[in-house]
């Protein structure tokens, strides 16, 4: 027993002089978590950050594609508040993805610091496109800087196109003069699941998304050091040098699984299924179009079938809710599932699998439209009615609805198939709401009404942005939109900028709004 408390005994000193011989700093590395990994790890992180709105979001709901009847599950409100800057986590992920390839044998340039590139861009738009000035230049220091300066909305587009041709430029390069030689781990793309490392697709994205961001400053074209309108025709006019997507195999989408379920699938059917309904901003517009996707996105409502009799096959049927209804009331009128007022979404498509269809994120229809929108309004020559019907086409397609040739779309309902006949060129385009007006402010109503359509479910917050930017289409308001029934036009800061950077925020709120109040109603650079 005696020698046994001696052995305890030198352990334990043991144990105690190796501990003195540690450095404080290393007890501040979490050995569980690895502080190396390959650039290819952290690239699927960026990736899959990229799809964070997903379909079927509160984004959604804001966007005016659905509403939830039921409050439990969530409403329409838009009484917003601080942004969420999780933007910024995924920003340090691109800088250590970039770290790692140079450390793991990538030149200078390589595909992870074009990607780099690219995503920087992506989310520094998205981030500033919610709230307005954010910091940049002096962002992501760590404690070397935990308060950065605001940079201007302007200075961060600016930045954002320059990116966006800057990766362009590594991409041709690496696309054009491959080093086949070097197979290091930092040079040689892998964990690409939205193009399975093809870096031609890359490139394609890379331009279409730049054109989304021009489009998107087509209110500061009069800026004579912005030059939007000759960014665009730039890129437009040298296909070689700033290859575009050209069909819908060049989307840039997130393929769901039955792993990576959609969002709503055959799990949550009992639960949610009759809480969500469609919005009467995107499926009434269908209805008024006698446009087939409303067949395909909704089901009836059920009082129009059970009271007034109609069929499914017939458009009047399909009914949505008004985004500014009260909850308390959309409730009510949807809580006799025989009788519902207004129609769900399709259970059909959208809960009985778990890949209902992919998740856009940039896509080939929003090409064609704002392709068709900078024609319209003179920034290039073209035409506006070809890309305007091309992108019709396009997303008709995406719902396996016919374009080409008369056919028929079909829709099933409680078991029975209803054959509705279709036609895009004799029928659908030859109503006088459809088919292009010119190149005049009724033309530009219908290519961006056909894009708000286009962009149902997915492209993220895009649907919004092109609202605010356009009021197009009318976005319907009242006691259940909060905010004294106003759509706002921007997200707060978050409170740990108020609070952790309070000189830097406040002197930003001078700057874009001449006060101190942090509103969600007041516009920024970008719409003024």
């Amino acid at each position: 027993m005696k020698s046994l408390k001696i052995v305890a005994f030198a352990a334990l000193a043991g144990i105690a002089l190796s501990s003195c011989n540690k450095k404080f700093e290393d007890y501040s590395v979490n050995t569980n978590k690895p502080a190396k990994v390959p650039p290819s790890l952290v690239l699927g992180g960026i990736l899959g950050d990229m799809n964070a709105d997903k379909p079927w979001s509160a984004v959604m709901r804001w966007n005016q594609f659905d509403c939830c009847n039921y409050n439990y599950y969530g409403d329409q409100r838009y009484d917003w508040n601080g942004a969420d800057f999780a933007s910024y986590f995924s920003l340090t992920n691109v800088q250590q993805m970039e770290a790692e390839a140079i450390r793991l044998g990538g030149k200078d340039v390589n595909p992870y610091s074009a990607l780099g590139k690219f995503a920087r861009a992506f989310f520094y738009y998205r981030l500033s496109s919610l709230v307005g000035d954010v910091p940049l230049k002096t962002a992501l220091q760590g404690k070397d800087n935990i308060a950065p300066t605001y940079d201007a909305q302007k200075t961060v587009f600016v930045q954002v196109l320059q990116w966006l041709e800057e990766a362009n430029t590594q991409l041709a390069a690496q696309i054009a003069n491959p080093d086949k030689s070097n197979t290091a781990e930092g040079q040689v793309l892998k964990g690409d699941f939205y193009y399975g490392n093809d870096l031609t697709k890359w490139q394609r994205a890379v331009n279409t998304f730049r054109l989304r961001v021009l489009i998107a400053l087509s209110k500061r074209t009069g800026e004579s050091d912005l030059n939007i309108a000759q960014q665009f025709k730039d890129i437009v006019g040298n296909p070689s040098k700033y290859p575009l997507m050209e069909s819908m195999d060049h989307n840039m989408q997130f393929i769901y699984n039955n792993i990576n379920k959609y969002p709503s699938n055959p799990d949550n059917l009992g639960f949610d299924a009759t809480r969500y309904n469609m919005s009467a901003t995107y499926l009434n517009t269908l209805v008024a179009l006698k446009d087939p996707r409303a067949y395909i996105t909704a089901e009836p409502a059920t009082k129009q079938i059970n009271e007034l009799h109609k069929l499914p096959s017939d458009i009047t049927a399909y009914v949505g809710a008004s985004s500014g209804e009260s909850q308390e009331d959309m409730s009510s009128k949807m809580s006799n599932v025989d009788t519902a007022a207004y129609s769900l979404r399709s259970r059909n498509r959208y809960y009985s699998s778990y890949a209902a269809e992919p998740g856009v994120i940039v896509g080939f229809p929003e090409l064609c439209f704002n392709m068709a929108e900078a024609i319209n309004r003179g920034w290039v020559t073209g035409d506006a009615e070809a890309w305007y019907k091309k992108g019709i086409k396009a997303s008709l397609g995406f719902y396996g609805i016919p374009t080409e040739v008369a056919g028929t779309v079909s829709k099933t309902y409680k078991g029975t198939r209803y054959d509705i006949p279709f036609s895009f060129e004799s029928g659908y385009y030859q109503q006088a709401a459809v088919k292009y007006q010119g190149n005049n402010a009724q033309g530009l109503t219908q290519i961006l009404t056909q894009k708000y359509l286009a962009f149902f479910e997915n492209s993220g917050w895009e649907a919004y942005f092109n609202w605010r930017r356009t009021g197009v289409p009318t976005f319907l308001t009242g006691a259940g939109t909060g905010n004294s029934g106003m759509i706002p036009k921007r997200f707060k800061y978050p409170d740990t900028e108020r609070a952790a950077n309070t000189v830097n925020w406040t002197t930003s709120l001078k700057s874009q709004f001449g006060g101190t109040t942090d509103d969600i109603n007041a516009a920024m650079w970008l719409v003024k």
